[in-house]
C-alpha cells in the first residue's frame, strides 16, 4: 500500500473542502529545518520569518509577500436563510428551549424572526445560540 505524505493529504482534504493551504510548510523537514535555525535568524529586526520572507522576494512581488493576512467569510447570514433554516428551526423551538430551561425561548425567537425576516443580521447571535443547543442535543 503507497503511504500518503501528510503534505499530500492535508493539501487534498483542503482542496475538498475548497480553502488555499500553504502546504509546503507542513513538510516535516522544513519545520525541523526552520527549528534549527538560531531565532535570531528566523525572526530579524521585529520581522517574523525573515528567511522565508527573504526567499519570497526573490520569486514574489513585495506587495504580496508583505500584506496582511486576509480571513474569509463565511455566508451563515444567509444559510440560516436558506439551507440550514430547518436546522435551525429545530434548535431553537420554543418548546425545546423551555423544557431545557437554559435559554429564555421570547427573546431568540424575536432575534429569529428579525433575522428570517431581513430586518436586521443577527447571525453572530444566533450562531452562539445553535452551537450551544447542537452541543445539547449531541450531549444530553
Amino acid at each position: 500500500m503507497r503511504r500518503i505524505s501528510s503534505a499530500a493529504s492535508s493539501k487534498r482534504a483542503a482542496m475538498a473542502a475548497s480553502l488555499e493551504t500553504r502546504v509546503p510548510l507542513l513538510d516535516h523537514q522544513l519545520v525541523a529545518l526552520a527549528w534549527r535555525l538560531p531565532p535570531s535568524l528566523r525572526r530579524r529586526g521585529g520581522v517574523a520569518k525573515w528567511p522565508l520572507r527573504q526567499l519570497l522576494h526573490r520569486h514574489v512581488p513585495a506587495a504580496l509577500v508583505e500584506r496582511p493576512k486576509m480571513g474569509f467569510g463565511v455566508p451563515i447570514d444567509s444559510w440560516l436563510r436558506g439551507p440550514l433554516r430547518d436546522w435551525a428551526e429545530a434548535l431553537l423551538d420554543p418548546a425545546l428551549l423551555r423544557r431545557q430551561g437554559l435559554l429564555r425561548p421570547e427573546p431568540i425567537q424575536s432575534l429569529w424572526r428579525e433575522h428570517l425576516a431581513g430586518r436586521a443580521d443577527w447571525h453572530y447571535y444566533l450562531w452562539d445560540v445553535l452551537m450551544v443547543q447542537a452541543w445539547l442535543e449531541h450531549n444530553t
